[in-house]
């Protein structure tokens, strides 16, 4: 179901080498089942968000960068599942199978965010998610 390019990209997601923070894969073909690595890049959510094509579920794989305090910085990564909202029904029904699968090569992350709209990949409530999934908060969020 995933290339060997999809390991690779998130071997480069992960890496502190690497100014890589994302990357996107979506399926072949609207008849496949097979995912490839269409896009990957350094801009973050922002840049990510960009790249959903409002017709297609993809998966992508996100490294977030956030300050908890003026001394500290954190990165954590983020499992993302979109179902664009003109995704056709075939597709959608096949998402949770798929997505266990995905799960098993991008397997390192602290939140799963499910993304109906481009919205949902907004940078600010996902930080306030990895803060309160991290544990200790400095700053009373």
């Amino acid at each position: 179901m995933l290339t060997g390019t999809s390991t690779q990209a998130y071997d480069d997601v992960r890496s502190n080498k690497s100014e890589t923070n994302w990357v996107l894969l979506d399926y072949e073909s609207d008849r496949s089942d097979k995912l490839v690595v269409t896009q990957s890049g350094a801009g973050g959510l922002p840049e990510l968000r960009e790249a959903l094509d409002l017709n297609k579920a993809s998966y992508a794989y996100v490294r977030v960068t956030y300050s908890n305090d003026k001394e500290s910085q954190r990165e954590k990564f983020i499992f993302v599942v979109w179902i664009g909202p003109g995704c056709k029904v075939m597709r959608k029904a096949k998402i949770s199978v798929h997505a266990a699968d995905v799960k098993a090569v991008l397997r390192v992350y602290s939140l799963e965010v499910a993304a109906r709209e481009k919205d949902d990949l907004n940078e600010d409530p996902i930080v306030v998610r990895l803060r309160k999934a991290g544990g200790a908060s400095y700053d009373g969020v």
